[in-house]
């Protein structure tokens, strides 16, 4: 079944607010086995010029779906879950992702395209504080495996 490509382009609500703090990061940098001070210690992350630990560049998969979720799990995009694999994610920055952040996602739907028997589709998510102060952008594209029913 193929991806219904009307959906290009379908933007979706912003999605509820995340806090970001101090120990999702910590949680986080721990999780990839980054050991960076910037992402644990105050006050070596203001040293740097931050004004509390900062994030690790990929942090930020961790409620960019949120909105994206959202694009996914509509059922007229016609997506088989079953048959779903990541296929690559990257992420534009205006300025790292802060403790005490408080951010919103908005995600677009900005592709559609098959590739060989898989269907691929890109949502572009945009991060910006709750007062819509740019953060970054993440791309996300996952890849239907052909084969469904």
């Amino acid at each position: 079944m193929a991806l219904n490509r009307d959906f290009v382009g379908r933007s979706y609500p912003p999605s509820a607010p995340y806090e970001v703090s101090r120990v999702k990061i910590r949680e986080f940098a721990t999780a990839i086995g980054d050991n960076n001070p910037l992402y644990r210690d105050k006050e070596a992350a203001q040293a740097a010029g931050h004004p509390d630990v900062i994030a690790p560049p990929t942090f930020p998969i961790v409620f960019s779906l949120q909105s994206g979720g959202e694009a996914l799990a509509d059922p007229g995009l016609g997506l088989n879950f079953a048959m779903v694999v990541h296929g690559e994610q990257r992420f534009e920055y205006v300025r790292p992702v802060v403790a005490g952040d408080e951010l919103v996602t908005t995600a677009t739907i900005t592709d559609i395209r098959t590739a060989g028997s898989n269907e691929l589709l890109t949502v572009r998510s945009d991060v910006t504080t709750v007062e819509g102060e740019p953060v970054c952008v993440t791309y996300n594209t996952i890849v239907e495996r052909g084969g469904a029913a």
